[in-house]
Parts: C-alpha cells; structure tokens; sequence
C-alpha cells in the first residue's frame, strides 16, 4: 500500500515538478543553471550594477593588477587595462554583447527554425526535396565558416554578428526539427488523429508538439553554446565587435599584446568565455539525461 501511495504521490505531480525532481539529481547541471542564471541577471542590469564607465580612463591606474596582488587596488577589483579602464566594469558590460546577444540569437533561431523546420517536415514532393537539398548544402559548412561567409556580405559589425550567427545556426535547427516531426508522423498515435479527421494544426498542436518541446528546448541551449563561441570568435578576429565595444572576444583581440604585460586582461574574459559555454553545455546535458529518463518511463 505505501508503495501504491508513493506512486499515486509522483503521478499527482504536475509535469514541471516531476521534470525539476529528474533535473536537479544532476548536480552539475544545478550548478551549470545558477551559473547562467547569474550570467543572464549580469546581462540585463550591467549597466546598473558596474562601478565605473566601460570606457571611463584612470590615467593614475594603468594596467593595474586584481585587487588580490601585492601591486592590486582595491578600487579596482580585477584590475585596469592599458587605458586605465576598470576590467570589471568591462566585462560585466560585455555580458550584455556576449552573452546577451547571443540569447536573442538563439531565440529568433528557434522560432525561425521551428516554423520553417515544421514547414520541412510535413511537406511533401519538390517542396520537402528542395528543403532537403538545401539543408545538406548548408549542413556541410562549420556555422563559424558560414558565418565568417555571411560577416563578408554582409561587412563587419556588431548587428551583422548577431544576422549572421542566426543564419548560421538555422540550417541545423531546421534539419533538427524536421527530423522530430518526422519521425512522430511515423507514430501510431499520429495515425489515430488522422483517422479521426483531425487537420494538419490540430495534430501538430495537441500531438507532435506537447512530445517534442522538450528535445526543442535541449536544441536551442546548443545553439546558444555555439552561439557564444561563434559571436566571441567573430570579435577575436575583428569580424564582429569593434573596439571599444566590450564584448569578450573583441577585449580578447584588443589585449592580446598584453598577454605577458597583464595578463588579467586577457585571462579574465577568457574564463568568462568558458564559465558561459560550460554552464549552457551542462544544462543542456541535464535537458538531455531528463529526457532519456522520461523516455525509459
């Protein structure tokens, strides 16, 4: 009887609890989203929270080291650049361009490839063939390649970044998606709702989507993975962000020179860099072994 209870207990739960119970027995994935959690807040209230201007100059402060160091300042916590800039400050703006950014990336990826890649995936002839030769053209170039491709149409540019890594990042979101739709066509339950009359809307609404939300979800947290990478790897190469913009990868490029000077100045975004891709890749990890448990039950 309690064992009954304990199973009446769970199937109570409503879907959201039952997914946080299965997600946050994963506890580096916990971590992975308090870390993005923090890099999302960071995002959003920089300008509100950062101690100094980002191009604001201490000429009695250049290329002070972290406050930690024995030559540190405890006005300036990470230190200064060769301008005298607070890096803090910096890279607490620069959350906004790379991180930030990258999010509205990945979101106008989703819902652009969502539509086109459910388009693919109930079409039918010369439309679902076009598509398809289109998506293998497309898949077979590095989404930093194409987007280096794109930049080059395009020009150099902060905005031409953010078009080009969404039309980098679509080709594999469309191919995705429409291998999602197409394989619950193939699923009996899709069989009944035709049976029953149902229209294309009424299936893809009460059927397909309800049970591949989900994948769409771990879909769009390796967009946003590569996302960061490609937008940061743009402004290294003086493709996307200009200097004095503050995103990382164009700190990364305008500091290079520094890197035995002051190092701090290029290890610190850096590190950035890597504590944002790691913490999407570990929720998208803990999405994953979510939805592998789900599928055993």
């Amino acid at each position: 009887m309690a064992k009954f209870n304990l199973f009446s207990e769970e199937s109570n739960k409503s879907p959201l609890a039952r997914f946080w119970r299965k997600f946050k027995s994963n506890h580096p994935a916990v971590v992975g989203l308090w870390i993005f959690i923090a890099f999302a807040i960071l995002a959003a209230a920089a300008p509100l929270i950062a101690p100094y201007g980002v191009n604001q100059q201490h000429s009695d402060a250049l290329l002070i080291p972290p406050s930690w160091h024995e030559m540190g300042d405890v006005r300036f916590i990470l230190g200064t650049d060769d301008l005298g800039r607070d890096v803090l400050s910096r890279l607490m703006n620069g959350a906004t361009y790379t991180f930030g950014l990258s999010v509205i990336a990945a979101l106008i990826t989703t819902v652009i490839g969502v539509l086109v890649g459910t388009f693919a995936g109930i079409s039918r002839g010369l439309r679902s063939s076009f598509l398809n030769h289109l998506l293998d053209i497309t898949l077979s170039i590095p989404s930093l390649l194409l987007a280096i491709i794109i930049i080059a149409i395009l020009g150099p540019g902060l905005m031409n970044t953010v078009w080009a890594i969404i039309l980098a990042l679509l080709p594999q979101f469309i191919h995705s998606v429409r291998n999602l739709i197409v394989t619950e066509l193939g699923k009996d339950y899709i069989t009944a709702f035709k049976l029953d009359g149902a229209s294309n809307w009424h299936i893809l609404s009460r059927g397909i989507f309800p049970n591949i939300y989900e994948h769409i979800v771990v879909i769009f947290t390796m967009a946003l993975s590569t996302a960061i990478l490609d937008i940061s790897a743009l402004g290294f190469l003086k493709l996307g962000a200009q200097p004095p913009t503050t995103e990382w990868g164009a700190i990364l490029a305008e500091n290079l020179g520094l890197i035995y000077l002051a190092p701090w100045t290029v290890g610190l975004p850096g590190v950035l860099l890597f504590l944002a891709v790691l913490s999407t890749n570990l929720v998208g990890d803990g999405l994953r072994q979510v939805l592998k448990a789900r599928k055993a039950d």
